[in-house]
């Protein structure tokens, strides 16, 4: 008996997050194999804003979601009920991986009194504790 070591493949049905260009930090699906190093990807654009295209598969994060019921080439209706009735989406915002991206992206558009008032809850949270801790 052999043991793989990869578990995520570049096939069609699977998930991926983008991680270069002008789609950075979008989901979309495989739809299609081109050739060794790009792929023809979809969103589709009403879920996740990506538009169907091809794409380098460097630029590209495979993830743990695969969706057995699309076929090559599938059509962007087939996909957008492949993803929906799956719960695909949900089942990825609920992972630890969306969750991380999710808390960068609310550190990012923080504002200046935002980053302030974060600092002042740690400080009040580091007393509370010290002094729980003092007891």
């Amino acid at each position: 008996m052999t043991v793989s070591m990869f578990k995520r493949f570049v096939e069609p049905g699977r998930l991926a997050l983008i991680t270069f260009g002008p789609c950075t930090g979008k989901m979309c699906t495989i739809v299609d194999i081109v050739d060794q190093k790009r792929v023809v990807v979809d969103g589709p654009e009403s879920v996740t804003g990506v538009r169907r295209h091809m794409m380098p598969i460097k630029r590209l994060s495979l993830t743990d979601f695969c969706m057995k019921t699309v076929k090559r080439g599938c059509k962007e209706k087939t996909l957008k009920k492949a993803l929906t009735e799956g719960g695909i989406m949900e089942k990825w915002q609920a992972t630890s991986w969306a969750k991380k991206l999710k808390t960068q992206e609310t550190r990012k558009n923080m504002t200046d009194f935002d980053r302030f008032k974060v600092k002042c809850a740690k400080q009040k949270r580091s007393k509370e504790v010290k002094k729980a801790l003092k007891k």
